[in-house]
């Protein structure tokens, strides 16, 4: 596998200082600094106007090349910003940068989604239904299982327990998703759309009025499971917000709850793990998103689903 080794400041001032213009030869280069939150070494900040992002070995090569393409199919659907490619090419042999004008905005753990904005959510949402399956794969992008959420759930219910002895969560909480209950959210088996994967409140772009700007990185995009992101929003906005926009895009009851269900889990598993030493996220970071998750909403008390809910 094609390794190269981990770039340096300098790396990064000799990559951009000819695309860019700036600096004379031997000069000092444009200011850069790692974005120490998404990749380290391997994403940098370039001045104030770009995004520079580095492969670090075959398989994000592989990624970056396919997200390059997949932006393009992207942007005519959706009504917020994809990052634009200002250039590309090879940093080390076989393994690809992209610059990346920058998306102006904060994030979303910076800034509360405003209503506006969650109909901005909810147009991206409608926006990945309307890319074929077809299209999506001409470009390599690959198709992802669903996951188990009765699994998921068993998982969650031992995780809780461990939350309880530090006394960071209340067990029953849990027992609104029953065994029968998770079997009847199982993903429906014809379903499946361009998921973006990873919508996190890092990747969305939103401005200080509320509004939804951008969306960064599509390098783990998959023709799958649309709870996944619905699933995602809960953890970055809120399980009201993401529930909402979901239902403003036509989802209905049963993939809003399954992604509900898929965040409340996850959270309860990550937190557990991040408590017993495992991974490298922020326990603030963790507690909110677990607070997010579990925001009580109307959708709750709804009891039965049509089989033909989609």
């Amino acid at each position: 596998m094609t390794q190269a080794p981990t770039p340096t400041a300098d790396t990064v001032r000799r990559i951009v200082r000819a695309l860019l213009e700036q600096g004379a030869p031997g000069g000092p280069g444009p200011d850069v600094r790692p974005v120490a939150d998404d990749g380290g070494p391997w994403t940098w900040w370039v001045g104030t106007r770009h995004v520079l992002r580095l492969a670090r070995d075959r398989e994000a090569d592989l990624r970056r090349r396919r997200e390059l393409r997949l932006r393009d199919l992207v942007r005519p659907h959706v009504p917020v910003a994809v990052p634009t490619s200002v250039a590309h090419g090879e940093w080390s042999p076989g393994l690809v940068y992209t610059l990346d004008a920058l998306v102006p905005g904060g994030t979303a753990e910076e800034h509360d989604v405003s209503a506006v904005g969650e109909a901005d959510l909810a147009g991206l949402l409608g926006g990945l239904r309307e890319v074929t399956s077809r299209q999506a794969e001409t470009l390599g992008v690959p198709r992802a299982a669903p996951r188990s959420l009765d699994a998921l759930r068993r998982m969650a219910v031992a995780a809780a327990q461990r939350l309880a002895r530090a006394d960071e969560f209340d067990p029953p909480r849990l027992d609104q998703l029953t065994p029968p209950g998770a079997v009847q959210l199982a993903a429906q088996p014809a379903i499946a759309v361009l998921v973006h994967h990873q919508l996190r409140g890092e990747h969305l772009v939103v401005s200080a009025d509320g509004r939804v700007r951008g969306v960064l990185d599509w390098t783990d995009a998959v023709l799958g499971d649309p709870a996944e992101d619905i699933a995602g929003l809960a953890l970055a906005v809120g399980s009201g917000a993401a529930v909402r926009a979901a239902t403003l895009a036509g989802y209905g009851a049963r993939p809003c709850l399954r992604g509900l269900w898929l965040a409340r889990c996850d959270t309860v598993v990550h937190l557990a793990d991040r408590l017993e030493g495992h991974g490298t996220e922020p326990l603030p970071l963790l507690r909110d998103r677990l607070r997010r998750a579990w925001e009580a909403i109307l959708l709750e008390r709804v009891t039965e689903l049509r089989e033909d809910d989609q």
